[in-house]
Order: C-alpha cells, then structure tokens, then sequence
C-alpha cells in the first residue's frame, strides 16, 4: 500500500466517497416551465485537504435551472457543515456538491463553483457542470 510523505493512502483520499452527508431536501417549483435560474453563495465553506491536514477555505457557488424541485436552503446549510472536518480535496468536494445537487434537486443544468482561499501563494478555482440530455 503506497502512502504519501504525509501517510496518506490512495484509500484516504477516496474515503469521502463512504460517508453519509445530509439529505439535501427539495421543494416542489411553482414555475417548472420557466428557465430560470436560482443563484446559491455559501462564502464560508470549510474541508480538510487529506493529504496535509490543512483547511481548505472557500466560496462555493451553485447555480441551476431548477425543474420540478428547488433546494431547500436550511437543509444545504446542514449539508455543507458536514464538510468541515472533512479530509476532501477541494476538486473532489465541488464535484461531489455538484453530483448531490443533481441527486436530490434533478435540475435541468447546474454548475458548482468553489473559489478556494489561496495557501501558499497558490489559488484554485474548479468549475463543475451539469446538464440533462
């Protein structure tokens, strides 16, 4: 089993993928034929980097055109405190906001953004979409 300078096994960093988030609830759109788009910024998102233990701070955005559900807020609230003392890399933390998202809300498109705090002079920005066929 190979691990990292800092212990860390490729089965630590696959390990967000085996615990259990919150449910993101829904309610149902009033509008399911307008395409509009509903604007999400939760500014104070925290993880943990699995490799060196480090936080990982972050703006994370969600933009979607909802269908037949919205997201209910309280409830992404609640969702997005489970990630705190996470061990998430941050590409793997706005993908995986970006499968819930589809999971729970079935938006007709959606994008994650995670605008993460710079460290060490470096900044990351991922971007991840979605869109039904």
């Amino acid at each position: 089993m190979k691990k990292t300078s800092y212990g860390y096994t490729p089965e630590h960093v696959e390990s967000f993928k085996k615990i259990n988030l919150p449910k993101i609830d829904v309610w149902e759109n009033q509008y399911p034929d307008n395409d509009y788009v509903i604007k999400i910024v939760n500014p104070e998102f925290t993880s943990i980097c699995p490799k060196t233990g480090l936080p990982d701070l972050g703006t994370i955005t969600i933009e979607y055109i909802p269908d037949k559900y919205c997201i209910e807020l309280k409830s992404l609230k609640y969702y997005f405190l489970a990630y705190r003392n996470l061990g998430i890399f941050m590409e793997n933390a706005v993908n995986k906001i970006l499968e819930d998202i589809v999971k729970y809300a079935k938006p007709k498109s959606a994008t994650v953004i995670g605008d993460f705090t710079p460290r060490g002079g470096i900044k990351s920005v991922i971007t991840a979409n979605y869109k039904r066929k």
